[in-house]
């Protein structure tokens, strides 16, 4: 491909960039938020709480409303300035007390029994993708199919 063809393309599909990132990281948290509110609150408390997290029980409902809320609005392109800075909490704080004792890697593969492939403990991997993934919205929009997008042709 000549490189004029390959500039054109890219900036062409280059406002598109935002809607995969959305739905990988607005799905992501939701999964995550759905799954400590179906456990159960107090579950999740008590991991804070072996993790020394202050306010064990207020941080488990912090968290599960800013994964279910900042997911569903990461999402559908909304309000992505107000959400990225608790999101990235919760991301920093799983890092810090979860993560990092394991290193970088997300996948370790520890064994291969006759039940399956065993892994290890994952690292801070994921959660820094999340992390730029993040930033990235933040920095350079929503982009199509989205609330922000929807409002500001409206406020035009």
């Amino acid at each position: 491909m000549r490189p004029d063809t390959w500039s054109r393309w890219c900036g062409a599909v280059r406002p598109w960039a935002a809607l995969p990132l959305r739905l990988f990281v607005g799905y992501g948290f939701i999964a995550h938020g759905l799954a400590k509110l179906v456990r159960g609150p107090d579950v999740f408390a008590t991991t804070l709480q072996r993790l020394d997290v202050p306010s064990p029980h207020v941080m488990s409902w912090a968290t599960i409303l800013v994964e279910l809320f900042g997911g569903c609005a990461v999402l559908f392109g909304a309000f992505i300035p107000l959400v990225f800075l608790p999101m990235t909490a919760v991301l920093l704080v799983a890092i810090v007390k979860v993560h990092w004792a394991y290193g970088f890697s997300s996948i370790k593969l520890a064994a291969v029994t006759a039940a399956g492939p065993q892994f290890g403990p994952p690292g801070i991997e994921v959660a820094v993708s999340y992390v730029a993934a993040l930033t990235a919205l933040l920095v350079g929009g929503a982009g199509p199919w989205s609330v922000e997008r929807y409002l500001a042709r409206r406020r035009e």
